[in-house]
This record gives structure tokens, C-alpha cells and sequence, in this order.
């Protein structure tokens, strides 16, 4: 991954953050470790940018992280609100997409790309 692309995601989420630094109802994580970013997370986290400021949401926070030790099922994404974790797999940019209408927008989990919650570390 490019240090310019980190950095324009980087600003672009600010661009959504609130100065007072309120918690955000939505928070999506996506796992940007290296086979992720072989699978095409680079893709999948411009696409939820996009959408995101597309439909102008303002309660999502997005973050990344390294891998979620999902290798086989990558890029992933983790969607939590309210103590609730939901963890999607095998996504392209219109997985992306529909994740942030129907799941964020609307509250319907994608069903398709449900995979379950991510392995506890021992």
C-alpha cells in the first residue's frame, strides 16, 4: 500500500469525524494485512470510502487493521454497533458497496458475505 493512499483515506475519514470527537453509531473495520491486500482490500476499502461519502454518512467510523487471521476468506471486513459484531468475507468493491446500503443504511445484515466472528487470539 502507498503512503499517498493511507494518507488520502486518512483524510477522508477526518472529513467525517467530529471535532468534539463523538462516538460514532457504525464502525467499520477492514482488515488491510498483506494477503488482504492481495485479495483486492485496497478495492473493497476505496469502494466503502466512496459509498460513504456518496450517501453522506456521517455516523461511520472507519479503521483499519492488519490481518484478522482470515486469510481464506479475504478482504474482510468487521461491522460492529451497539456490542455487535458482524464479520463479512470474500468482498469486492460491490460487496462494499451494498454492505454500507443495506447493513448501514438500512440494518440488514448482506447475508451472503456473512462469515461469522473473527478467531479469539489464544
Amino acid at each position: 500500500m502507498k503512503l499517498s493512499e493511507l494518507q488520502e483515506w486518512r483524510e477522508r475519514a477526518a472529513r467525517g469525524i467530529s471535532v468534539r470527537g463523538e462516538q460514532k453509531d457504525w464502525r467499520i473495520v477492514v482488515s488491510m494485512g498483506t494477503s488482504g491486500i492481495a485479495a483486492g482490500a485496497r478495492e473493497v476499502m476505496r469502494a466503502l470510502m466512496d459509498e460513504i461519502e456518496r450517501q453522506e454518512l456521517e455516523n461511520v467510523e472507519v479503521a483499519l487493521t492488519g490481518s484478522l487471521g482470515m486469510d481464506d476468506v479475504e478482504p474482510v471486513l468487521r461491522v460492529e454497533r451497539a456490542g455487535e459484531t458482524i464479520v463479512y468475507g470474500n468482498l469486492d468493491p460491490d460487496a462494499a458497496r451494498r454492505i454500507v446500503t443495506e447493513h448501514i443504511r438500512q440494518g440488514r445484515k448482506v447475508e451472503r458475505y456473512v462469515i461469522g466472528l473473527p478467531k479469539e487470539k489464544e
